[in-house]
């Protein structure tokens, strides 16, 4: 049973990591109705910015703070010269925008910072900590019990902000209605602004804790991918949504790598490896089946 509450917490602290990624998809949805193809080009930009400051010879602090306006900098200029020019747009048409976003982010990071594989260290060592290996024979990395702190205080500050702040009431009324809140007044575009220089500080967060454990370099961009399964099974307008997505896809994952392989092979014989590649994905797909909104969407009833 150790081992089993081993994985399961394992798999549940990296879940979180996904759900930081998840998180600038929701933000941005929410409030825009717009599903940001480009945000892992945000993170991996996040991460090349922050990387590129310091070989540039930056503190890692002063880095940081660097690419921080960096990527509120990015957001900003996506609603202004991108995003304003499509409003009332079809969805399509405002997706196939932030696909383009997504390959010039990609194509200007190596141009500005390079594109050589290099580290961030934040000072946190990926190895179990010792004194609760000592008492319950449980391996916990250190860094994984670290980033989910990070990701819990950055979605209890953005609760707070959405929940006690005058724009945050009316980031929460534009996602409810957008002709409501501008016949109210509220101006929709300085909100989308907003919203995206938001995501664009979760993406610097994302990529400096992706960027801190796999390197950062241009697989990056692929943490979007891993964030699907999350969105679909939390929901697309739900920030509580995407951390339970993600700690029931990260557990999943973790629990399927190590248990199915030895039943599939003693079933089909064969080799099975690899299945955390594709378990979340087919896992997603049947939950689609039985709850299409995800658990905390909204249900879209259409009366003709």
């Amino acid at each position: 049973m150790q081992f089993f509450f081993e994985v399961l917490i394992t798999g549940m602290l990296s879940g979180l990591m996904y759900s930081l990624v998840a998180l600038g998809f929701v933000l941005i949805y929410k409030a825009s109705g717009v599903f940001n193809y480009a945000q892992g080009a945000m993170v991996y930009f996040a991460a090349l910015a922050t990387v590129g400051m310091i070989d540039w010879g930056m503190p890692l602090w002063a880095a940081v703070i660097g690419a921080f306006f960096v990527m509120i900098a990015v957001g900003l200029s996506t609603e202004r010269l991108v995003l304003r020019k499509l409003v009332n747009q079809p969805p399509i048409t405002l997706f196939m925008a932030t696909i383009g976003l997504a390959f010039f982010l990609e194509g200007l990071g190596p141009l500005l910072f390079g594109s050589g594989v290099r580290p961030i260290n934040l000072g946190i060592v990926d190895e179990p900590i010792a004194s609760i290996m000592t008492r319950f024979g449980i391996g916990i990395s250190k860094f994984d019990l670290f980033a989910s702190g990070m990701v819990l205080l950055l979605v209890t500050l953005l609760a707070l902000f959405f929940q006690k702040t005058k724009i945050g009431r009316a980031l929460r009324a534009v996602a409810d209605d957008h002709q409501a809140a501008l016949s109210l007044g509220i101006p929709l575009q300085h909100i989308w602004a907003i919203v995206w220089g938001v995501a664009g500080f979760v993406a610097l967060v994302a990529g400096l804790l992706w960027g801190s454990r796999n390197g950062v370099q241009f697989a990056l961009t692929l943490t979007a991918l891993k964030a699907l399964p999350v969105l679909i099974l939390g929901g697309f307008t739900s920030v509580p949504g995407a951390i339970v997505g993600g700690l029931i896809i990260g557990a999943s994952e973790k629990l399927a790598e190590i248990y199915l392989p030895p039943l599939m092979q003693d079933a089909f014989g064969g080799n099975f490896g690899g299945i955390e590649g594709w378990f979340p994905y087919v896992f997603a797909l049947l939950f689609l089946l039985v709850r299409p909104e995800g658990l905390f969407g909204e249900k879209h009833i259409d009366r003709v």
